[in-house]
């Protein structure tokens, strides 16, 4: 018999990062619901590692690794690239298929890797008329210029026009306004809904009195944040005794050799380290600081919790880590030292401050609005009431 549940196919683009499955899965648990499936179809190598709660499930689709903004590899499988990716497209296509979604969510890129997603969303437009095909979008990408002619070489406005129902930005339009900034046409700006930023789960945490202060240190999947957890690690080396503890989690992609290096410092400075973690927000709530990269998932975490942090952007290959930072910082949201600045001496200077008196940005985070999931709950109920 025929299932009357609501489907919902969420496409994840994912690379080399935690960033794209942290916030595909936040999403799924909240929309979940005893009449709603959830299939993800995803290429994360982690994605295994998460508890799926019930409605929800994946498609593992063979992962790629991004060289360079333009060139992807295979992250396992020793093939031509462009092997890989009809592989991904048919599994994508099979699954949306047979699952027949009401709801396709894609993350991030309108047309998917390489165009990966496109024959799907061209297939559910002929074949699945009533279904809806919603973009979702951090609410910075890169700097306008090279966004406005990433999207305008590929042809995304047309895309977009064309095959999509709607445009869900994660973020605030009063903080960063991508219609503005990208130069969403009239068209494409009406279906754009801010849902604003996505909440993450906030754990009870009793209060005790501790002796010392936790810093915790995040770089995400770890692939690109080296330089931050080897600052991190010299400017202990170099300030003999500190008053607080530290922990260190340096993602899952980063290299072994670097692991190793950085476990073997890490042990002789009495410094916890851990390549992933699953509940991050339990570990981020126990601690004073946060040290980051700033990437939009580590953001969230941090404005749920009220934490104040102190950020590292990278500005290469993208500046969005960068904007982002700034952006916050200007709102009194966080501090942060440019990528090109970074040093034992610098970052000693802000810990040191932002662990005697955060109240600077107390204000800020406790009043910051987090409307994420209720938005697009209440996007969701819409749908299902006009099919």
């Amino acid at each position: 018999m025929e299932s009357k549940a609501y489907n919902i196919l969420m496409y994840s683009h994912d690379t080399y990062g935690l960033g794209h499955i942290r916030r595909t899965m936040a999403i799924a648990r909240n929309l979940v619901g005893p009449e709603v499936n959830i299939l993800i179809v995803t290429g994360s190598p982690i994605v295994g590692r998460y508890t799926m709660p019930r409605g929800i499930d994946f498609v593992r689709i063979p992962g790629m690794i991004k060289k360079t903004n333009m060139v992807y590899m295979p992250h396992s499988i020793k093939v031509d690239p462009k092997i890989a990716i009809s592989i991904r497209t048919n599994i994508i296509s099979a699954t949306a298929k047979s699952f027949k979604p009401d709801l396709l969510i894609v993350d991030k890129v309108p047309t998917g890797l390489k165009s990966e997603v496109l024959p799907t969303l061209k297939w559910m437009r002929k074949h699945l008329p009533c279904s809806r095909v919603v973009l979702g979008l951090r609410d910075i990408l890169d700097d306008a210029e090279s966004t406005r002619a990433d999207w305008a070489r590929k042809k995304f406005p047309d895309v977009l026009r064309d095959l999509y129902s709607e445009i869900w930005v994660y973020g605030s339009k009063a903080m960063y306004d991508p219609i503005v900034e990208y130069a969403f046409p009239e068209d494409i700006a009406a279906k754009t809904v801010f849902t604003g930023y996505i909440p993450r789960f906030v754990p009870s945490t009793r209060r005790t009195r501790r002796k010392h202060k936790q810093v915790i240190v995040t770089i995400g999947g770890g692939g690109d944040g080296y330089v931050v957890l080897d600052t991190y690690l010299k400017m202990l080396e170099t300030n003999g005794t500190v008053d607080f503890k530290t922990l260190m989690i340096t993602g899952p992609f980063l290299s072994p050799e670097r692991l190793d290096e950085l476990a073997d410092r890490a042990r002789a400075l009495k410094v916890q380290i851990k390549p992933f973690v699953r509940n991050m927000e339990k570990r981020m709530a126990r601690s004073d600081l946060v040290v980051s990269m700033g990437g939009y998932n580590t953001m969230c975490e941090i404005l749920s919790l009220k934490k104040p942090s102190l950020i590292i952007p990278r500005d290469n290959p993208r500046r969005e880590q960068l904007i982002r930072a700034q952006v916050f910082k200007d709102r009194g949201l966080c501090d942060y030292i440019p990528w090109g600045q970074v040093s034992p001496e610098t970052m000693r200077a802000k810990i040191n401050a932002l662990l005697e008196d955060p109240s600077p940005y107390s204000s800020a985070l406790d009043s910051f609005a987090m409307t994420g999931l209720e938005v697009m709950r209440e996007r969701l109920q819409f749908f299902r009431e006009n099919c």
